[in-house]
């Protein structure tokens, strides 16, 4: 029988400690916010998940959700409020409410919010090949240059593609991240 993970509080929110089962609403878990990239709810604690990555973002329109990269498994979106807008292998497509994207293993991709208002995007990821040093890569794209969401050279380092925004840091929910 699976034991239940006892939530501890902390400053930024509830946190899971331990492996087992548990219930946590976004509006209480912890949240990092990355000035000009959004705001995230993780749902992971300790230890973090070891087969899925899972959070919630809510970009502001412009803001991207990643810089433009494929890794070496499977990514998965769905949009819950608000537009967006995915490019995808070059291509842009534009995201609204309830749209999927599913990416498979080196899937070149990045979501940018869109519209004129922010948007919330479930995001859902294995992690069976994607941590360590072969995890993928931050790739060239003109698209993903054009709206912010680029590297001008291809790295695998999270630092350089990232090293334009500040850190991010984290902090509680906030009105307005989360729709209802």
């Amino acid at each position: 029988m699976a034991p239940e993970s006892r939530l501890q509080t902390t400053e930024h929110g509830l946190v899971p400690k331990g492996d087992g089962w548990f219930v946590l609403n976004a509006r209480a878990a912890p949240w990092r916010d990355g000035p000009g990239r959004g705001v995230i709810c993780g749902f992971e604690g300790e230890p973090d998940f070891p087969q899925l990555g899972i959070n919630l973002t809510a970009l502001a329109p412009g803001e991207p959700m990643a810089m433009y990269h494929w890794e070496a498994d499977q990514e998965d979106f769905l949009v819950l409020a608000g537009e967006a807008l995915l490019i995808v292998e070059g291509q842009e497509r534009p995201l609204r409410p309830w749209d999927f994207a599913h990416c498979p293993a080196g899937t070149r991709h990045t979501i940018v919010g869109a519209g004129d208002a922010p948007c919330l995007v479930l995001a859902v990821g294995a992690r069976d090949r994607s941590t360590g040093p072969d995890w993928g890569a931050y790739c060239v794209d003109e698209a993903a240059l054009r709206h912010g969401a680029g590297v001008e050279q291809e790295t695998t380092d999270p630092e350089r593609a990232y090293a334009r925004f500040p850190a991010r840091r984290p902090t509680r929910h906030q009105e307005g991240w989360l729709p209802g």
